[in-house]
């Protein structure tokens, strides 16, 4: 029998070598950018859509506030509450006390994490409401029981002091 030759010899391990070939540094290196660029368009979307929850979280508190300034009104004689703010930020709960001691019924304003509202009387028959959410797009909304509708955005230039 003839002896295997060399040449036959380097040609069977480079054909069994293809078949553990790996990925190449530079095919890495393009799955590792592809996914960089994916998650610097995830992250932030995602920041946008917080943002977008925490105002509408301080919208739908105003709209809360109003059902229950409006049913303390009912309750207490066609009378509005005094002016109140919450302007910490940490308290769930504002509570529009009844207009005296022996009589009338209070009110409560539940508010979402980190809402800020305030309700004031602006006179016998009008009031206004504005709330901000910390961790939104800093934006105060508004509602005005004189022009009614719904809440308003007042964008950056309100404060709850200067609701009023």
């Amino acid at each position: 029998m003839e002896a295997p030759r060399m040449q036959d010899i380097i040609a069977r391990l480079r054909a069994g070598k293809k078949n553990d070939e790996g990925f190449t540094l530079i095919e890495l290196l393009v799955v590792v950018v592809i996914i960089g660029v994916l998650v610097a368009i995830a992250v932030p979307v995602y920041l946008n859509y917080r943002q977008g929850a925490a105002d509408k979280s301080a919208q739908s508190d105003v709209r809360g506030a109003i059902s229950a300034v409006e049913q303390y009104y009912t309750n207490n004689g066609n009378k509005f509450p005094a002016s109140k703010s919450e302007e910490t930020g940490d308290a769930k709960v504002l509570e529009l006390p009844p207009l005296n001691a022996t009589g009338g019924a209070k009110a409560t304003i539940t508010l979402s994490d980190k809402t800020k509202l305030a309700y004031y009387k602006v006179d016998e028959k009008s009031y206004r409401i504005c709330a901000t959410n910390t961790g939104g797009s800093d934006k105060y909304f508004l509602y005005d029981s004189t022009a009614g509708g719904s809440v308003s955005d007042a964008g950056k230039v309100l404060t709850l002091a200067t609701c009023s």
